[in-house]
């Protein structure tokens, strides 16, 4: 694949790409400013911790109706419509003077979220020239940037003011609105209606069942290095915005580079399972030092390793889990694992508060434990993915992508 021809788009598809490291910053954005925004408005962690749990308890209960509502009115305008959602909210919670404004500003966010990112991989592929795949790399770069440099511009402008964060996001946005608007062709509805239940029906196979659970509890580990971390780490946004920006190179480089390489030498299933356990000993060792941050720090990015290992991977075992349709059944995925895991946040907050700080790490380890239990009921359903296969690194970038 010649570099120069990669880099030749249509200057549409450099502004979806442009407004999809914005929205995957959204992810790690905020939490170099958790400590900040409860010191500053006086909230509990747990209270603070629901920034994350109303933004993705709405993602996964709208991704039922996202490509109901794409399938109506077309990409554009969905993805136009999940900007301007987006550029709406963040202002709004940059705005506001109470954490209980701000966690409802951050669920409208999380709308947003969804509408536009369910729809962007699909308008890039659509509108890129050159091979699918080259699109997909193309989106997948989109990802790794937007997800690393989600805490590290979260950080830096947290050093200036708690609002910083929520009104760059605002601007940043502004800007991708106006460039998708003028530079993306129209796009008609699809031949075919999607239903909103179609998702529900898909969670009837209990293969894609077992899945999508081993996901909502692997998420209360994962949520919980996210949204609790940065309390016991007591450092400035700066300091922290640089340890995620460590965790979130590690998961963008495994996610596409170690993942496929794992999978064709030892198979889906026991390379998911062995990343879950080691997830679920570094949140154990994370809790036996909580109070050291030195060790919280190494904990964090080391996660990130197994976890952009994991993330590719058992997208990929959703994606041939049951004979659906392939959106049909990450929406399914997505629906469990963000609705059910958005209780974690605010449960490891609590726990924090209430008992210490190192409970809210053993039971994000015992969840990720429980996951591989779930997982290992599906040994024989799951079988196919349990032999090594030949996949492609631009299958794992396809299903890092699909997974976001």
């Amino acid at each position: 694949m010649s570099s120069n021809s990669f880099l030749k788009q249509p200057k549409s598809v450099w502004a979806v790409a442009f407004a999809c490291v914005i929205a995957f910053m959204g992810i790690g954005l905020v939490d170099p400013i958790l400590k900040p925004i409860a010191e500053q408005l006086h909230a509990s962690p747990s209270q603070v911790s629901l920034l994350f749990t109303s933004y993705m308890a709405v993602i996964g209960v709208a991704m039922l109706i996202t490509g109901a509502v794409s399938s109506r009115i077309g990409a554009k305008r969905t993805l136009l419509i999940g900007l301007a959602i987006i550029v709406v909210f963040s202002a709004l919670a940059g705005l506001s003077n109470s954490i209980g404004m701000i966690v409802a500003f951050r669920a409208g966010w999380g709308l947003g979220n969804a509408l536009f990112i369910a729809t962007a991989l699909a308008t890039i592929v659509n509108s890129a020239s050159g091979s699918v795949a080259q699109a997909i790399i193309l989106y997948e770069a989109a990802l790794g940037v937007g997800i690393a440099a989600g805490p590290l511009v979260g950080g830096e402008l947290g050093t200036i003011s708690w609002r910083g964060p929520f009104f760059g996001v605002a601007v940043l946005m502004t800007i991708a609105l106006a460039a998708t608007a003028f530079l993306l062709p129209a796009s008609p509805p699809a031949p075919r209606r999607t239903s909103i239940i179609e998702p529900l029906k898909a969670l009837r196979h209990r293969s894609l069942a077992t899945v999508a659970v081993t996901a909502l509890l692997y998420n209360f580990g994962f949520f919980t290095l996210l949204a609790f971390t940065p309390f016991p780490l007591g450092m400035s946004a700066r300091q922290i915005g640089l340890i995620f920006f460590g965790w979130g190179i590690g998961l963008a480089l495994t996610s596409v580079f170690a993942a496929p390489r794992l999978q064709r030498r030892f198979g889906t299933l026991p390379v998911v399972m062995t990343s879950l356990l080691l997830f679920a000993a570094d949140l154990a060792l994370m809790g036996l030092y909580a109070h050291h941050p030195p060790v919280l720090a190494v904990g964090v990015i080391v996660a990130g390793l197994f976890l952009g290992v994991n993330n590719t991977l058992i997208t990929e075992a959703v994606m041939a889990a049951a004979p659906v349709e392939r959106g049909t059944a990450s929406a399914a995925y997505s629906f469990v694992r963000f609705s059910g895991g958005a209780v974690a946040p605010w449960l490891a907050g609590k726990l924090g508060e209430e008992i210490n700080v190192q409970i809210p790490f053993w039971v994000g380890a015992f969840a990720v434990l429980l996951a591989v239990g779930v997982l290992a009921t599906g040994w024989k359903p799951l079988a196919h993915l349990r032999t090594p296969v030949v996949h492609s690194e631009t299958e794992a970038t396809a299903l890092t992508a699909a997974d976001a």
